[in-house]
This record gives C-alpha cells, structure tokens and sequence, in this order.
C-alpha cells in the first residue's frame, strides 16, 4: 500500500513562488494517489484481509478494513485542504 501523505514541511515559514508550484504539483500527485487508495479500500469486499505497512520497512500488518479506509479519507482531506490552502494564498498574492 502506498505510502500516507506525510509532510515534514508543515509548519514551515513563507515559501518561494518556485517552491510553491513544485509543492502544488506534488500535493495534486499525493491527491490522485489517495483517492485511488481510498477507492481501492472502498471497492474491496467485506471478507478481503488489508495491510499497512510498517514505516520505513518493508514489513507489513494485518489492519481493520474500516480502519484504513477512515484514515485514507482522512488523509485525503487534509491534503485536499492544503492544496486548497495554496490555491487561496496564490490568488491573493495575484490580487495584490
């Protein structure tokens, strides 16, 4: 399973135009990467065993179906929410 949306980078200060746009394009690939995770998990039947792998190995566990799902779309809107984050700050910097 791919890996969830982690992002060292929150908190950090302003960030450059460049930057912003590189970070942009790669929130919308962490974006079409969770929803197909979150439609993977969505589509599986009810009986299907699901595992998380373990953080930087490549051992994995048995996890609740359901468990993983809520946290895929978890995931999902909060990357949603970041994007949107940038998006807003952009067209304000646009209007000024």
């Amino acid at each position: 399973m791919p890996s969830r949306g982690e992002r060292p980078e929150d908190g950090a200060g302003p960030v450059p135009a460049e930057s912003s746009t590189l970070h942009k394009e790669e929130l919308s690939s962490k974006i079409k990467e969770q929803k197909v995770v979150v439609d993977e998990l969505s589509n599986l039947k009810k009986n299907r065993k699901v595992y998380r792998q373990q953080q930087n190995s490549n051992i994995f566990f048995l996890a609740d179906r359901t468990e993983m799902l809520s946290e895929s779309k978890n995931t999902l809107d909060e990357l949603r929410k970041e994007y949107q984050e940038i998006e807003n700050s952009e067209k304000t910097k646009i209007k000024k």
